[in-house]
């Protein structure tokens, strides 16, 4: 009786913490509506894509355990959808966003409530539009703290400074894609990379928008940086300024110091940052991290962190003293950028999957399309020939008469094919001087089929196929970790036995060394259509992708949920 009336009180105490649990959990609902809006940079203003007018769009602030309606209105006249980076979605792929992947988009005069719950996720993320170049203006920061009571593994700042990296064209983001669509040459480079928005001091029309970050002498604040660039990785550093490291993706990291952060399109990084120098101005900058033999945008932008008590100019010129710039490094500076994504570490003892059910192999790169008539103004590319890019020499085609998702739930046909290869199907020295006859790949919609629950380790190799190059490689509806990198063709006799199944850094955007390669590992724990592809938008246009269809597990909480009524059509 005594151990009846026990566990009765643990089970009241249980139950107690459990409803506690779901009344500090909150329900957001939202509004994004998608509309045209004057938007000046650089001189001359623009009719800017923006979500409630503003640019960058809303920052959206929850905890996790939360749950979120957010339905997007579109007022444009461009087709959208908008993807939450990083979110699980578990069993939910109906919330994810890719365009003809797990949704049809949202047509102009329509509108999508994307119903989502932050399920065991804390940290910086971020939402984007995922149609085609919309994300150059409609992007937003996506931060998540901890469920009330929960400590971070670090002193927590009092206060958050979010950081969003961007690229601007002084023209519609679309018509330099439709331009590149049809010429089959690369995309036109940027013309300036921004900081919340603004180009910065350095940029022409620019010095009165250049964002300012008052600090106090001796704060310490925390930097949510993200990369919202559409097709540049970036150094960033702040002036006089040392970094501590303590989360990437989401996910915390072993705390390290460091002067200067690389971080690719789609990542995120939290940084600490104390105010210990001499009172002044100090620029935060980035510019280019470039590892392909091909145009960028060599520009920088800047913003300014501001000591309250920064000393003005006496006498003759008098205001505020120049701020002092950082020492960035170059922008094929390949070793920096090697040796910080080399010291990123899970804060803990990782749960790696130790064993592999699913060990896969992909080839990432470019190619070209040979043409019929070289001369013709749609083959602008090297030589008469059309950009392309490619995952094991297949090179992604998005459907148009259904979403993947919609037609594998439906058992629809002809959208898709399971044949998507585990392994490259012609083996070849992958970073040597490779046979132009391996340059051209085959176009199609290709997903490759995971069970439930599978360990799955893939190994991402970068190929010389025009330009070795840093490839940041975004999956779909996971975490992964990041095992092992290094350059050269992946050995599969001797690397593995230098992977980190310890303490590897958990990630959802992880780059290829540039002629080089990078293992992740995940369990393929959420069923459901997940695109893998790169996260520069040029490769991905050019089709580098591919997608995961993960089969259901046993009963309705291994399953994919039933679709919403409102899901758009196509």
């Amino acid at each position: 009786m005594e151990s009846l009336r026990r566990f009765s009180f643990v089970s009241f105490i249980a139950l107690l913490a459990y409803f506690a649990f779901l009344a500090s959990a909150e329900h957001h609902v939202q509004q994004f509506v998608i509309q045209p809006r004057p938007v000046k940079r650089l001189c001359r203003t623009h009719q800017s894509i923006t979500v409630n007018g503003q640019f960058p769009g809303p920052t959206l602030i929850v905890r996790n355990g939360d749950s979120l309606a957010i339905t997007v209105i579109n007022r444009a006249r461009y087709n959208i959808s908008i993807h939450w980076h990083g979110i699980r979605q578990l069993r939910n792929p109906w919330a994810d966003g890719p365009e003809y992947i797990t949704q049809c988009p949202i047509r102009p005069g329509q509108s999508y409530t994307y119903r989502f719950k932050i399920e065991d996720q804390e940290g910086t993320l971020w939402w984007h539009a995922h149609s085609r170049w919309l994300r150059a203006t409609v992007y937003g920061a996506l931060i998540i703290y901890p469920r009330l009571g929960v400590p971070y593994p670090f002193s927590m700042p009092k206060r958050d400074i979010p950081i969003l990296l961007g690229e601007w064209w002084d023209r519609n983001p679309m018509d330099v894609l439709r331009q590149a669509q049809f010429t089959g040459a690369a995309a036109n480079v940027s013309d300036a990379y921004t900081i919340n928005g603004q180009p910065g001091d350095l940029y022409r029309c620019s010095r009165a928008g250049t964002i300012r970050f008052p600090i106090f002498p001796g704060e310490t604040v925390q930097l949510r940086v993200i990369n919202a660039a559409m097709n540049q990785e970036l150094f960033f550093s702040v002036a006089n300024h040392q970094f501590t490291v303590v989360e990437t993706d989401s996910a915390y990291t072993k705390p390290f110091t460091t002067s200067v952060i690389m971080i690719g399109p789609g990542q995120t990084t939290n940084v600490l940052l104390t105010a210990n120098q001499r009172p002044g101005r100090y620029y935060m900058a980035a510019r280019a991290y470039n590892s392909a033999n091909a145009p960028f945008d060599n520009t920088t932008t800047t913003a300014i962190l501001q000591y309250v008590n920064a000393p003005t100019r006496r006498g003759r010129g008098r205001g505020q003293i120049a701020p002092v710039f950082p020492v960035l490094p170059g922008f094929n500076d390949t070793a920096t950028a090697t040796a910080f994504t080399n010291r990123l570490r899970y804060w803990k003892r990782a749960p790696v999957p130790q064993q592999v059910d699913e060990n896969l192999f992909f080839t990432v790169g470019l190619g070209l399309i040979n043409c019929s008539n070289p001369n013709s103004p749609r083959c602008q590319g090297p030589n008469g020939t059309r950009f392309a890019a490619s995952m094991n020499n297949m090179s992604f085609v998005l459907p148009r008469s259904n979403s993947v998702m919609q037609a594998y739930y439906q058992g629809m046909p002809g959208i898709f094919t399971t044949d998507f290869p585990p392994v490259p199907p012609v083996q070849f020295d992958y970073t040597g001087n490779v046979s132009r006859g391996l340059w051209q790949p085959i176009k199609g919609t290709k997903a490759y089929k995971l069970k439930y629950k599978a360990n799955v380790q893939i190994v991402l190799q970068d190929t010389s196929i025009v330009t070795p190059e840093n490839h940041p490689m975004h999956l779909h509806g996971y975490q992964f970790y990041v095992v092992g990198s290094g350059f050269g063709n992946f050995n599969p006799r001797t690397d593995p036995a230098r992977f980190n199944l310890f303490d590897p850094p958990e990630r959802n955007t992880i780059g290829t060394p540039p002629g080089g390669w990078v293992a992740i590992r995940f369990v393929a724990d959420n069923p459901g259509a997940w695109f893998m592809h790169c996260h520069i938008d040029s490769h991905l246009g050019w089709g580098l992708a591919m997608v995961f269809l993960v089969e259901n597990g046993r009963g309705r909480l291994q399953s994919v949920q039933a679709p919403p009524l409102d899901l758009p059509r196509c």
